[in-house]
């Protein structure tokens, strides 16, 4: 299904943080020289795009969605994952991180990301009114507005040289 305008903004942060998941992964296994690397691009990401995320998803998507009881419990696994992934990050910041928890992490942010793109999204799509989708759309927006919207691709210490 075509994605919504109100969520479009979500899934380009969905597709920036999906980038770094399979950098991860095609990375995989992380020599241990390049792990303080790639736990301080991990670090960056969150502090750049993905914390000002899930605030938004926790503040605004989140409380519209559970007004439809049949997303309410797909809702408290999502602020579940949020708290997990949270504390990953936080490892990354601290650079507690090793090479498998790293991998691990991602396949975990990679999934959320689908589980909301598949699940939560289409659903709401589907459910909501479109003056309901357009109200989303405003407060989204508001709420995303503190986030650099920063892919940190461009930054990305361990692209291939031409």
């Amino acid at each position: 299904m075509l994605r919504h305008k109100s969520l479009v903004p979500l899934s380009h942060q969905h597709q920036h943080a999906l980038a770094l998941c399979v950098r991860i992964e095609r990375a995989s296994p992380i020599a241990s020289a390049d792990l303080d690397n790639w736990q301080a691009e991990t670090e960056q990401h969150f502090e750049h795009e993905i914390k000002v995320h899930f605030s938004a998803e926790e503040t605004v998507l989140f409380p519209r969605a559970r007004e439809f009881s049949q997303l309410a419990p797909i809702v408290d696994e999502l602020v579940a994952d949020h708290a997990v992934l949270r504390e990953s990050f936080s490892q990354a910041q601290m650079r507690h991180m090793s090479a498998q928890t790293l991998t691990a992490f991602a396949r975990q942010l990679s999934a959320h990301i689908r589980r909301e793109e598949r699940q939560l999204f289409e659903e709401l799509q589907r459910l909501m009114t479109p003056g309901q989708l357009a109200d989303l759309q405003v407060k989204l927006e508001t709420a995303l507005k503190a986030s650099s919207q920063v892919c940190s691709l461009a930054k990305n210490p361990h692209a291939a040289k031409p």
